[in-house]
């Protein structure tokens, strides 16, 4: 165990710099234009990566766990409440044909890495199944195909921490992409062009013209928190139930292990659920002010814990060939992303939420696009994000099986 001054049962005192430090990050944000520019997203995640570097906080605490299995639960929820369903659907399909394309990105890097560095780490099948399967689906992938493929307990623990670092490193690039003058002179940005016409405009840099003040009543609050848990309750509870009574596993056909994939996932059935009751009770959810407000700033939270995990010194202990790997990995699929892009005419930002759904998960694509002011953009990242867990899954495993023949 590594020693910070904070320690990673000093709950009170985490919970403090988590909450103090979003809310920091989003007044800088909002005051400085080179803040704005930087975004709050990225002071965030960076604030913490220093301090878990320097020692002064954990790199991993129980706290960071409950952000993951309770604060990004309850955000989600929060942000679609003003979400249109038909709109929704129509602008996920060009976001999920352009997600399978980049999801190729990983299958290549995850070949060309393994061919690379498999004379110099064992059990490097293994890992390449996991990370192909993180690489298109996210951490919850990670965890599945590990328990797989028997992956022993040391090398995952290596392999979280090389792909933590790479996640942050390449969060970080993906958020400076669109203010590169490479990247805007070869593709089309309209998002990126509305957020800067609305700052040119209002005279206030987006974030302070976008989040300022409106009229919010207690019961709003009391509406969109309590709307927020019965969803997520509601959700986890179908998801659990579905999970337990459709059968999956090797030894299963692939329909109902997809069947088990898409109604037992957490956040798939949560993301549905919501999308659902906010089309039907449109009324009821339209009417809330402030659910946006608290569900974007649980998001920030979030942000700070992304960083936390990055422990370069662990790395250069523990993990570099490893870190190798993922850079490759990660890498191919940036590149192979954004010349799919190019060649089959996408938007700028549906390359990049695409990679980062791919590299880091639905919540990561969402959080980028919410921190960026891509808001039609959020809830379609966050369906195809979410269904890159069920895709991912299969590669990885498809993968690893190969990879066993070496």
């Amino acid at each position: 165990m590594v020693f910070s001054v904070i320690g990673a049962d000093d709950t009170w005192v985490l919970w403090a710099f988590l909450a103090g430090w979003a809310g920091v990050s989003i007044y800088l944000e909002q005051k400085y234009e080179w803040a704005s520019k930087v975004s709050g997203a990225i002071i965030a995640l960076v604030g913490a990566m220093l301090l878990a570097n320097f020692n002064v906080i954990p790199t991993d605490s129980p706290v960071y766990d409950t952000v993951w299995g309770y604060v990004v639960p309850l955000a989600i929820p929060l942000l679609l409440f003003q979400s249109n369903i038909l709109k929704i659907w129509n602008e996920s399909g060009r976001l999920l044909v352009m997600f399978l394309l980049s999801s190729i990105g990983t299958v290549v890097g995850a070949i060309v890495g393994f061919f690379l560095l498999k004379d110099y780490i064992p059990g490097l099948e293994k890992v390449a199944a996991m990370m192909t399967g993180s690489y298109i689906g996210g951490s919850v992938n990670l965890a599945a195909l590990s328990a797989r493929f028997e992956t022993p307990g040391e090398l995952v623990s290596a392999t979280v921490v090389a792909d933590n670092l790479m996640m942050a490193l390449y969060f970080l690039v993906l958020m400076v992409i669109p203010t590169v003058a490479f990247f805007r002179r070869r593709f089309k940005a309209p998002h990126v062009e509305q957020v800067e016409k609305h700052e040119q405009d209002g005279g206030e840099n987006l974030a302070a013209t976008y989040w300022k003040g409106k009229e919010i009543s207690l019961k709003d609050i009391g509406f969109a928190v309590g709307s927020a848990f019965v969803l997520v309750a509601i959700s986890f509870k179908l998801a659990a139930l579905f999970d337990s009574i459709i059968p999956s596993g090797d030894d299963i056909n692939f329909v109902w292990n997809a069947l088990n994939g898409i109604l037992g996932d957490n956040y798939l059935m949560l993301t549905t659920i919501t999308l659902v009751a906010v089309t039907i009770f449109s009324r009821f959810f339209e009417k809330i002010n402030g659910a946006q407000e608290i569900g974007t700033y649980l998001i920030y939270i979030f942000f700070v814990v992304i960083g936390v995990p990055a422990s370069l010194p662990i790395i250069l202990q523990n993990a570099p060939l490893l870190f190798v790997l993922v850079f490759i990995m990660v890498a191919l699929n940036m590149i192979i992303s954004f010349v799919f892009g190019k060649l089959f005419k996408f938007n700028l930002e549906e390359i990049i939420l695409a990679s980062n759904a791919n590299i880091g998960g639905p919540t990561t694509a969402a959080a980028m696009a919410i921190s960026k002011g891509w808001t039609k953009l959020v809830a379609p990242v966050l369906i195809v994000g979410t269904l890159g867990y069920v895709i991912g899954n299969y590669i990885g495993a498809a993968i690893g099986y190969w990879f066993g023949l070496y």
